[in-house]
């Protein structure tokens, strides 16, 4: 019998992605900082690349028992930690970290190493996602167990692409391609039912409800970037331009007449993301190039939470209200 494939949680929108695009068109092309800010870009972007990649294999394949698949999951046990994709059944949990880092890989089990070998012969080393995803487990396992919840944990590495060339695996942990994770699924024990149907169901709901969402520090304190190098004002959606102009009820480019009414929240999300997790009146005004009067209104307007009062209100972003 095939259940239907359920996916009760995608992945969310990247934040740090979100961050680091809009800090690379706010600094000056040859700002010193461009080259990391783009090498990160990539490596998130790769990143993206391979979940979806995953999502996409295991969303082809029936499976002949109930599962719950949840992607992107941040929990907190002794410490919080991030699952990319949990694959819970009534029998087991398997937990799935997935890799995008191209050239030839060797995991070192002592000390715990990944090494890269990149088509040049540079060699670059990284922290060990077996024992990234080890760790995973084992607080994954704590944090059910503190809720009487006690099923076996698996656990797989997955590299996105054929072209990652797998000199040496890990001594335990699995290592597989994306199309090979159903067929690794389907051999798993199932011999002991260990969660009924409600049990299933409520643990399903319960990684949603204690599920933490991930706000990145603002871009400018992550990399030490001083806030007098991101240029100010409203970025035209239409051709990138920086600086559009606040005319009745919209926004209008200088460059190229592009209208837009709700260009000035894509300029507050951005700063939130750049700059700080609180904005003032005056943030507000001199990132946006507005007055106190337009400033105030752009915030009353958005929904934000304010703390304090008069002229000491500080506003704050909720990221994933889905209007923002």
């Amino acid at each position: 019998m095939e259940v239907e494939y359920i996916v009760i949680k995608h992945k969310g929108r990247s934040l740090p992605l979100e961050g680091v695009q809009a800090s690379i068109k706010r600094l000056h092309p040859r700002h010193a900082i461009i080259p990391i800010l783009t090498a990160k870009e990539f490596s998130l972007e790769a990143g993206i690349s391979g979940e979806i990649k995953l999502a996409e294999a295991l969303h082809k394949h029936s499976f002949p028992f109930e599962h719950r698949v949840i992607h992107d999951l941040s929990l907190a046990s002794t410490t919080p930690f991030q699952i990319d994709s949990l694959f819970l059944t009534p029998f087991y949990a398997l937990v799935l970290e997935v890799k995008n880092i191209g050239g030839r890989l060797e995991f070192r089990d002592n000390p715990p190493q990944l090494i890269r070998t990149r088509e040049t012969g540079e060699v670059d080393g990284f922290e060990s996602p077996a024992a990234q995803i080890e760790r995973n487990g084992e607080l994954l396992e704590g944090w059910l167990k503190s809720k009487g919840i006690y099923i076996p944990i698996f656990q797989a590495v997955v590299l996105a692409y054929p072209k990652q060339i797998l000199d040496r695996a890990p001594a335990k942990t699995p290592v597989l391609f994306p199309n090979h994770v159903p067929r690794y699924i389907m051999e798993l024990p199932r011999k002991e039912t260990l969660l009924d149907q409600k049990t299933f169901n409520w643990l399903a709901e319960e990684f949603l409800d204690r599920h933490i969402n991930y706000i990145p520090r603002p871009v400018c304190e992550t990399y030490n970037i001083p806030r007098k190098d991101i240029r100010t004002g409203v970025i035209c959606l239409n051709c990138g331009v920086i600086g559009m102009v606040k005319i009745k009820r919209s926004w209008r480019c200088r460059s190229c007449g592009f209208l837009d009414h709700r260009a000035h929240e894509r300029g507050v999300r951005e700063w939130f993301l750049i700059m700080g997790r609180e904005m003032t009146n005056k943030d507000c005004r001199e990132f946006l190039r507005v007055d106190m009067n337009i400033a105030s209104r752009i915030l009353c307007s958005m929904d934000l939470n304010s703390i304090g009062s008069c002229r000491y209100r500080r506003y704050t972003l909720d990221f994933h209200k889905k209007d923002l």
